[in-house]
């Protein structure tokens, strides 16, 4: 098994408040608001040969989410978009993960911390899959995790916050320690929500089947899989599921920036078999995301 680098001690650059600076200085104190308090939101975006998948919808969703927490960017989406740019021309990479995050600083450490003053840094790194690739061909295996997706009136859940994802490696910790890849969460209500980091699909009679994103996020991926699917005359009902229906399902695979499209093999006493609609998903998504029409090419001359 290759080592793995720390974030800490990888190279490079990052943007940070507003310029490029060496990886290994784009340093926070302890006492940060963000970290004590969850005061924090990002994104996670795609490169793919040497193109920014959907810039400008997830730059939207960055400042959305800010403003659901109570918290100004002080630059504007255009200027995050050239930042994006910036940074994945430094590290120089034909296909990585960009993560742009926005956080409270350490003007103030208590609940309350409005005169708190608000970072931005884009951070840019290779990461193929979020799932082990063998495994992902043949599909991954999944749990259903005790922790539930909370409803809209006690979290800010139409929000990428960092402090949602607190169960979610929780669960996926739980799910990686008996031998699964990943959790699937119900909802406050018990219905059938996401994976801890992907939305997710189920195939059946050649529709596909995904739950409404009314207490989770209703992912850029999913949108775009959802289209796909459309586009190509494949039925997509989109509707509260119960979990004992998931007997009743042929396929099924989850979706996200990271996880991409990846097929489901698993989940807990639940099983399917990859077929016709998670290959053909899978196909249409990985073409969508390397057309030369996506959003921004990287001038390799510049």
């Amino acid at each position: 098994m290759a080592e793995i680098v720390p974030f800490d001690r990888r190279e490079g650059f990052l943007w940070f408040d507003g310029k490029l600076v060496p990886w290994a200085d784009a340093k926070i104190h302890v006492l940060t608001h963000g970290l004590h308090y969850a005061s924090c939101v990002f994104e996670g975006v795609r490169l793919y040969s040497g193109r920014v998948y959907k810039l400008q919808e997830h730059t939207k969703r960055l400042f959305t989410s800010a403003e659901i927490l109570g918290m100004k960017i002080p630059y504007t989406e255009q200027d995050i978009e050239a930042a994006t740019i910036a940074v994945c021309r430094a590290q120089g990479y034909e296909d990585a993960y960009i993560r742009p995050v926005v956080w409270r600083g350490s003007e103030q450490m208590s609940v309350a911390a409005p005169k708190s003053r608000i970072h931005v840094a884009i951070g840019v790194w290779q990461w193929p899959t979020m799932f082990d690739a063998a495994a992902k061909l043949k599909g991954v295996r999944l749990e259903i995790s005790k922790w539930r997706r909370p409803a809209p009136d006690t979290a800010p859940t139409q929000a990428k916050a960092a402090g949602l994802y607190m169960i979610c490696t929780m669960s996926k910790h739980d799910a990686e320690s008996r031998g699964y890849a990943d959790a699937m969460m119900l909802d406050y209500r018990g219905y059938v929500a996401e994976a801890t980091g992907a939305n997710i699909f189920f195939a059946e009679n050649g529709k596909l089947h995904t739950p409404i994103a009314d207490c989770f996020l209703n992912g850029i991926t999913r949108q775009s899989v959802i289209a796909l699917a459309r586009a190509r005359q494949i039925p997509v009902i989109v509707r509260h599921i119960r979990p004992e229906e998931l007997a009743g399902f042929e396929e099924c695979f989850v979706t996200g920036s990271a996880a991409e499209v990846t097929p489901v093999s698993e989940i807990g006493p639940y099983t399917f078999k990859p077929g016709r609609l998670c290959e053909a998903m899978m196909h249409a998504y990985q073409a969508d995301v390397r057309a030369p029409v996506s959003e921004v090419v990287l001038d390799k001359a510049s």
